[in-house]
């Protein structure tokens, strides 16, 4: 971690208290969810369905005070030099908000439509979006993951996605 030097002082970046705060909202919620999981449905687990929220809201827990602990010591994180942006130019809210419409229509139309059909259409709306110009490609690969993690979960995993208007087909 590199850190800013002004006029021989340290400035602090005070906007990751955000990133703290979040982290530790996050952390608690697994946490408490996780104690307050009902059990009994995952029996022949000998780890059981808690080990892993609470080991993942604890990591999150530990992060954030350290965190906080590196803040007003002036430590920031380096700027990621492979990156191939420009940081001066504004930020694009079209895009932005064209994959947030794409989120909600995913949300919206996965009861009704089903999984298959609406990832695949969440697929190659999102790679459009960001920039592919090749249209039926974009399909056809919504379509092949659709289908594999349709089946991956129903088949590999036991956890029936909604089948929606495809329901008796697949």
């Amino acid at each position: 971690m590199s850190t800013e030097v002004q006029a021989g002082t340290v400035r602090p970046d005070y906007a990751q208290y955000v990133v703290c705060a979040v982290m530790v909202a996050v952390g608690a919620f697994l946490i408490y969810d996780a104690m307050t999981m009902p059990g009994g449905y995952a029996e022949v687990d000998p780890i059981g369905p808690r080990f892993f929220p609470i080991l993942i809201g604890t990591g999150l827990l530990v992060m954030a005070l350290v965190l906080a602990i590196a803040i007003p010591r002036g430590s920031r994180g380096e700027a990621d030099a492979g990156e191939d942006i420009d940081p001066d130019m504004p930020s694009d809210w079209r895009t932005v908000g064209l994959l947030i419409g794409l989120f909600v229509m995913l949300i919206v139309l996965v009861n009704p439509l089903g999984w298959a059909i609406t990832s695949a259409l969440f697929f190659a709306g999102c790679a459009t979006v960001l920039g592919s110009r090749h249209y039926v490609r974009n399909i056809v690969i919504g379509v092949v993951l659709a289908l594999v993690s349709f089946y991956a979960f129903y088949s590999g995993l036991g956890i029936p996605l909604p089948a929606g208007i495809l329901d008796g087909i697949l």
